[in-house]
């Protein structure tokens, strides 16, 4: 009885801590882009000498909506699904991205500039991060230095 009652104890404490994060997800994702893992998956080809995942996302910005600056621990290769998309990455020119076009994102690259410029419409990519497997965020701080960002 007393087992049941400790197993019943600690899914409760579990699904309280899942609502909690979805909560607070969901509130980050009010602040900026909101990112939707699609899938995860361990690839047999080596990263830099390391064991490697490809992480695919749907990345979605509302109107006139502007994402903050950041990396990423590994190459991106990006397919704009729906809308406009400008991209500005290290010191290069912005550019800007239509429905049906592609990019590539270097490794550690800083993107200063990641912004749907439409009033109307929503802007939605479709991007594949590989990067290594123990990496827990494919979405890195600004300030972070990388070998491979110079």
């Amino acid at each position: 009885m007393r087992r049941k009652f400790i197993g019943w104890g600690i899914a409760c404490l579990l699904a309280l801590g899942l609502g909690i994060g979805l909560a607070l997800a969901e509130q980050a994702s009010e602040a900026g882009e909101h990112v939707k893992v699609l899938s995860a998956v361990e690839i047999v080809e080596a990263l830099d000498g390391q064991k490697a995942k490809a992480t695919t996302v749907e990345v979605t910005l509302r109107p006139s909506q502007s994402g903050q600056a950041h990396r990423h621990p590994g190459p991106g290769f990006v397919y704009a699904l729906e809308g406009e998309y400008e991209l500005g990455i290290d010191d290069q020119p912005t550019r800007r991205f239509n429905a049906g076009e592609t990019f590539y994102e270097p490794t550690g690259c800083l993107h200063r500039v990641s912004r749907n410029p439409s009033p109307t419409t929503n802007t939605r990519l479709i991007a594949v991060v590989l990067h290594p497997q123990d990496t827990e965020e494919i979405v890195l701080p600004a300030e972070m230095v990388d070998r491979h960002s110079k």
